[in-house]
């Protein structure tokens, strides 16, 4: 296996694999024990983002597996489709769990204004950005899939295969970069909120929120950049063999530890929570923290977000108890 992979290439991909296993088992863990703790509420927001955390984890899994036996191997599609869906396919999933969590943010940001539209309208309104964030996936989706079936009609001609992987990622690198800038506009809004209520719940929601934004906007903007401007997500399209020093085991290293797993692993510190136990003698009534709703992922009842006439009531419902 070392004869036909570089040993430094191959002591970062497992390291890499190690990491992204342990993210997923955590994930997978911290679902079974919410769904075992409240089994009658159906999907929430924190249900779906842990999923989509576990799954995006197992997704670099398989990436970095099959770089390392693709190589070896010596597939022949690996360097042109195979290659690049598996590396496009977590990437999505990671960008799926963000839009989720900004989704929430804008909600509560957008209370103010819901408040003021009156009961009537409030139940009926969907979440801010939901549609926006469902057409976000499936263009991305639809991107993969027409990106992967002109790779593989050019696969005769690698230079064009090259160019046309090069502009989905620089498309998907401009998004994450703009969703970083998003989460920390509404970071601030949702601080600013905050700020005004002297509690200990609001407190603690604001040290979330400053944490969570800060290393959103560091790590989102250092991994786009890497990604902008070096070919380290083309990994698939180089021959290892031909790989010599440490900058691009560097900038691998960099760009998927920056770009994924420590804003994974900041998610599910703060998400470590656990939703109050379910009862059989009351209906239970979903609650909301900062970063993700308690409450059913298909139900947005205006009695289920936070008010915003009292920023008490909000600050109440924004943390578990």
């Amino acid at each position: 296996m070392i004869k036909c992979y570089p040993f430094n290439l191959l002591f970062v991909n497992i390291a890499l694999i190690c990491l992204d296993v342990v993210l997923a088992f955590i994930a997978f863990f911290q679902l079974c024990r919410i769904h075992l703790r409240n089994q009658r509420v159906g999907w929430t927001r924190q249900k779906v983002l842990h999923l989509m955390i576990g799954s995006s984890n197992c997704g670099y899994f398989i990436y970095f597996l099959c770089m390392v036996v693709a190589t070896c191997k010596r597939w022949l599609c690996w360097s042109n489709v195979c290659g690049f869906v598996l590396m496009a396919l977590p990437k999505i999933l990671f960008l799926a769990a963000f839009l989720l969590l900004l989704s929430f943010w804008a909600d509560l940001c957008h209370q103010a204004n819901d408040e003021e539209d009156g009961d009537e309208e409030n139940s009926s309104r969907k979440p801010l950005l939901e549609t926006s964030k469902t057409k976000v996936i499936v263009l991305n989706v639809l991107l993969i899939i027409a990106f992967a079936a002109i790779i593989r009609i050019e696969q005769k001609n690698p230079s064009d295969s090259l160019v046309f992987a090069r502009v989905y990622i620089d498309f998907l690198a401009t998004l994450v970069l703009l969703m970083g800038v998003a989460l920390g506009c509404y970071g601030f809004l949702l601080f600013s909120k905050l700020r005004r209520v002297r509690s200990e719940k609001a407190s603690s929601e604001m040290r979330k929120v400053v944490g969570l934004v800060v290393v959103s906007v560091l790590c989102f903007t250092s991994s786009s950049l890497i990604a902008l401007f070096t070919d380290v997500l083309l990994f698939h399209h180089w021959n290892p063999e031909k790989i010599n020093g440490i900058k691009a085991p560097i900038l691998l290293i960099l760009h998927h530890v920056l770009g994924s797993s420590v804003p994974f692993a900041f998610g599910l510190w703060f998400m470590r929570e656990l939703p109050a136990p379910s009862t059989s003698n009351r209906q239970v009534q979903p609650r909301a923290i900062t970063f993700i709703s308690y409450g059913p992922a298909g139900r947005h009842h205006h009695q289920y977000w936070p008010t915003s006439t009292s920023l008490e009531k909000q600050v109440s419902r924004t943390s578990p108890n």
